[in-house]
């Protein structure tokens, strides 16, 4: 009796099994993934007590769709070392305060919707950094050649953290300053006596590499290419500061006359302006193929003083940094020495004599290589009533201009923090969402690969993972989910792989989900997309 209920129990079982298995209907044309394998055919048998559920693998439903485009603007911070401006904010610091002043300032950014941080690294023949060529900076330890202690990389310490955030880390290196008047007593370890051969010293105190000197261009090369080969860096960035402002030197003429004389004993026939300019012109061309030889995917930057001369365009009027710097910044963006240039207009949108819209108008038709045009911006000290609505309008106007193209950096971070209005103007506002960089399309690298992508229901979510195989060519994600046929944007970091998809938000229903790998220099992977069922 027992034995004939059981066997009953269980063909009731078998047959409630088979009569609650569905067959699901599928009248879109997916494409199938041919990682998944085949399915399976039923086996016909007609043994009652051999009769088991038909289970059929399903074919993964990838398909094609058009996604919306990814929002895409430059907006990055200045970080200065020199002078303990930025950070670190004292040279009596300890490494854990330091680190904790990085972080902070990292967060602060990203919270925020920032994407660069360009970091200060050299400020005056000195290094935050792990160097064999030039000695830890005063500002660092309170002592130029002291290291830290306990001892660390400041730089690698930036770096990792910016990268963990999905933020580029652009160094940023002054070429020609020897030794700051800030930074500390000249002792022996100091670039200005280990190098005094090309060092001269200006009436203000500081001391100046001569720009003309052939051991100054190796030298600086040589720090540039140790930086670019040892650190996973995004960019080398370089400020305003070749020969030096008149003021630095009371007005008196760059002290350069070993140089000039040399040059004319050689049968040089420039004139003397023309030759200074022309030694930094074969500076920049230089430093720009040395990066790109070392790694293609470095970017080059520089932030030249936002007048090129008085005049141009028609109205401006002002300092020239062609006649006092010898900087001929507009033949760098001519020739495309650069692959971002980024001119100081530190003036208000109606200032007559340097007007922000008029100079980056100009700036623009100079760009004839097309390389990227990310105007800095006085965010510290404009000289306005109300200076986070003036660069909430500042960048607007920079999208009105340069279009998809578009991007900024402040000076400095210390204007983000000090106006308490500045970052909930700009985020609020302009970064109300995150934007990726600009593609570089004039440097070229490897493709990425198309992501794997694998969903599977768990209830009221959707779990989700993705990959790819090239994972080490990577630098974020982005993330598609389309709820109700709408579909929304996620830039997502290197580290975040996976991901818990509501498959209902505010009463809309789930309908796809697609990932996108995107490299170092903002390519993006082809798409993968599966419908959710």
């Amino acid at each position: 009796m027992k034995v004939n209920k059981l066997k009953l129990i269980f063909l009731l079982g078998a047959f409630a099994s088979c009569s609650s298995s569905k067959t699901v209907v599928n009248n879109t044309q997916p494409v199938k993934n041919q990682n998944t394998t085949k399915p399976v055919k039923p086996v016909q048998n007609t043994s009652v007590a051999a009769t088991k559920p038909v289970t059929t693998p399903p074919t993964d439903e990838i398909f094609r769709t058009n996604l919306p485009e990814i929002k895409r603007e430059f907006r990055g911070a200045w970080i200065a070392s020199v002078a303990n401006i930025n950070w670190p904010s004292r040279i009596n610091l300890t490494v854990d305060q330091q680190k904790a002043e990085a972080t902070n300032m990292l967060d602060m950014l990203k919270d925020n919707n920032f994407n660069a941080v360009i970091f200060q690294v050299r400020p005056s023949a000195d290094a935050l950094y792990t160097s064999n060529i030039e000695p830890w900076s005063y500002f660092l330890t309170g002592e130029t050649g002291r290291a830290p202690y306990p001892n660390y990389d400041p730089l690698q310490f930036w770096i990792d953290e910016a990268h963990k955030r999905g933020m580029e880390l652009h160094v940023w290196l002054n070429p020609y300053r020897a030794h700051h008047t800030n930074g500390g007593s000249v002792n022996s370890l100091s670039m200005v006596n280990k190098l005094s051969d090309i060092v001269v010293r200006l009436k203000n105190g500081m001391y100046w590499f001569d720009p003309a000197n052939p051991k100054t261009q190796g030298h600086v090369s040589n720090v540039v290419k140790d930086i670019v080969k040892r650190y996973d860096i995004d960019a080398i960035h370089f400020d305003d500061y070749f020969y030096p402002y008149a003021t630095y030197n009371k007005g008196a003429d760059f002290p350069d006359n070993a140089s000039w004389n040399e040059y004319l004993r050689n049968g040089g026939t420039l004139a003397r302006a023309d030759w200074r300019r022309d030694n930094v012109n074969k500076f920049v061309e230089r430093i720009y193929k040395e990066i790109h030889a070392e790694k293609s995917h470095v970017r080059f930057g520089i932030s030249p003083f936002g007048i090129w001369k008085p005049g141009y365009p028609e109205g401006i009027v002002g300092s020239s940094q062609y006649d006092e710097l010898y900087a001929d910044a507009k033949l760098w963006l001519n020739k495309g020495w650069v692959d971002y240039f980024s001119p100081q207009l530190y003036w208000p949108i109606d200032s007559p004599g340097q007007g922000f819209e008029k100079l980056l108008n100009w700036w623009k038709s100079e760009n004839t290589m097309n390389r990227h045009l990310w105007p800095g911006l006085n965010t510290v000290e404009i000289k306005v009533s109300d200076r986070p609505t003036e660069i909430k309008n500042q960048v607007e106007i920079s999208r009105q201009v340069l279009g998809k193209n578009a991007g900024e950096i402040h000076w400095s971070i210390a204007g983000l923090t000090r106006n308490t209005g500045m970052l909930p103007t700009l985020k609020n506002g302009p970064y109300k969402e995150k934007a990726l960089v600009p593609k570089t399309p004039w440097l070229k690298t490897i493709a990425l690969q198309t992501p794997t992508l694998f969903v599977t229901d768990d209830g009221s979510f959707a779990k989700t993972n993705w990959s790819v195989k090239n994972i080490g060519d990577v630098f974020q994600w982005v993330l598609f989910t389309q709820y109700n046929g709408v579909w929304e944007t996620e830039i997502l970091t290197l580290d975040q792989l996976s991901r818990d998809i509501p498959k209902f938000k505010d009463g809309k229903k789930l309908n796809a989900i697609a990932i996108k790998a995107i490299d170092r220099l903002g390519n993006e992977s082809d798409y993968l997309a599966k419908k959710v069922n």
